[in-house]
């Protein structure tokens, strides 16, 4: 087996420049966009019963995850299993799920069976569905045998009408959103859990708490999670957004971990404007309740899908710097320094040899069979793909032990 890691910190069992190891080029499509409607889809799902989008969503919000494949795919597998997880908050919050790919009905029913998934699992077998929204892998062609077909992996979230009000799509297929991520956009809210990761500080004047949003708090390869900072201030106090003159404080986050741990920039809620007349002017703050978010994920130094996880618990530290006034006075700059320890977690692996072996959750239903009969559909439909794919995979595999062995 050949693992070597891509630019994104990615682990994979299969060398790079393979097929199944492309990802979202810079300036691509990615379908309809936000304020657009969806366009509407009928398809089977797993039991063969024909589904049509939006007749079936009716009145509700919904959320339509494209995704590679239940047959070979890892990160699709983890994906499918976090969605099933929060299935209830989907259904609580009243959001229609849809997950769609070019998997044929028969995996499908038996994922669907084997792995209790509660939603829909839908047959876009010829890709048809795939093409019309612009989100077909066109890098990767029919010489390329079974991984032909794919999308780029992504989420659509629409309101009620069906109009599109938030995508998610990245530049790796291995990073996917926690499941809670795509109900917040829905509902237009950050909607916390209380069974989450959570630790608190601050004072009177200024309460801070710092939780893990998404899923049950844990670290695993590539799924995003969010830290989420917030601020609960006192009746008239508030604390300054940037820019902010000299001598006075913005609000700023910080958070590290350990090495492979992804820390995205934060995410600060629109401030309120603040206008001093005597001094003629005008300052960023928030007051009430303020929630910053910042988004992180591990990769392959950290969690990775080809070894056992190295470790059991890790460490993230926040830092908060701030100032907070009212009316009459500003109180002193303060820091606030808050840690928080997340349980590591492997991911969801189909039952194949490339996949196995490697201390990840393995399935309980063997993918060989749906794997032979998906090979043998693309063989058909284009004899040559096949052995040209695998003179591709060779030449690859050739490529990669000549990288280790000069180091």
């Amino acid at each position: 087996m050949t693992v070597e890691r891509d630019r994104h910190g990615f682990d994979a069992p299969a060398p790079l420049g393979h097929p199944g190891r492309v990802g979202l080029p810079d300036g691509h499509s990615t379908g309809p966009e936000v304020g657009e409607r969806l366009p509407d889809f009928k398809l089977p799902d797993a039991h063969g019963r024909l589904v049509d989008y939006h007749e079936s969503r009716g009145r509700a919000k919904s959320v339509v995850v494209f995704f590679r494949s239940a047959v070979w795919c890892p990160p699709c597998w983890t994906q499918l299993g976090e969605l099933r997880a929060a299935y209830e908050k989907f259904q609580a919050a009243g959001i229609e799920l849809y997950t769609i790919s070019y998997d044929d009905q028969k995996v499908l029913l038996e994922f669907s069976e084997k792995q209790n998934i509660p939603f829909r699992l839908l047959s876009d077998i010829d890709s048809e569905v795939i093409r019309r929204y612009g989100i077909l892998n066109d890098q990767v062609g029919r010489g390329d045998a079974f991984i032909e077909g794919i999308p780029y992996p992504g989420v659509y979230v629409t309101d009620e009408e069906g109009i599109v009000v938030a995508k998610f799509f990245h530049d790796t297929y291995k990073k996917r959103d926690s499941p809670e991520m795509l109900i917040d956009a829905a509902l237009g809210r950050l909607v916390l859990s209380e069974d989450v990761p959570s630790v608190s500080g601050g004072d009177a004047e200024v309460r801070i708490s710092a939780s893990i949003h998404g899923g049950k708090g844990t670290l695993r390869q590539g799924i995003r999670r969010q830290l989420v900072v917030r601020c609960e201030l006192a009746e008239g106090v508030h604390i300054y957004g940037e820019p902010v003159p000299e001598g006075m404080i913005p609000t700023t986050v910080t958070v590290s971990g350990p090495p492979g741990l992804v820390v995205e920039d934060p995410v600060f809620p629109p401030t309120e404007t603040l206008r001093l007349e005597s001094m003629e002017m005008e300052l960023p703050v928030w007051s009430g309740t303020v929630d910053i978010v910042v988004p992180f994920y591990p990769v392959g130094e950290l969690a990775s899908e080809t070894r056992p996880l190295d470790m059991d618990t890790a460490e993230i530290e926040v830092g908060l710097r701030y100032q907070a006034c009212d009316d009459a006075v500003c109180f002193s700059p303060k820091t606030e320094k808050l840690a928080l320890q997340l349980d590591l977690d492997v991911i969801d692996v189909p039952a194949l040899g490339l996949h196995m072996g490697h201390g990840q959750r393995e399935a309980s239903f063997s993918a060989a069979p749906h794997m032979a009969r998906l090979i043998l559909r693309k063989f058909r439909e284009y004899p040559l793909g096949l052995p040209r794919f695998l003179l591709k995979v060779i030449r690859l595999e050739i490529a990669a032990k000549r990288r280790s062995l000069l180091g």
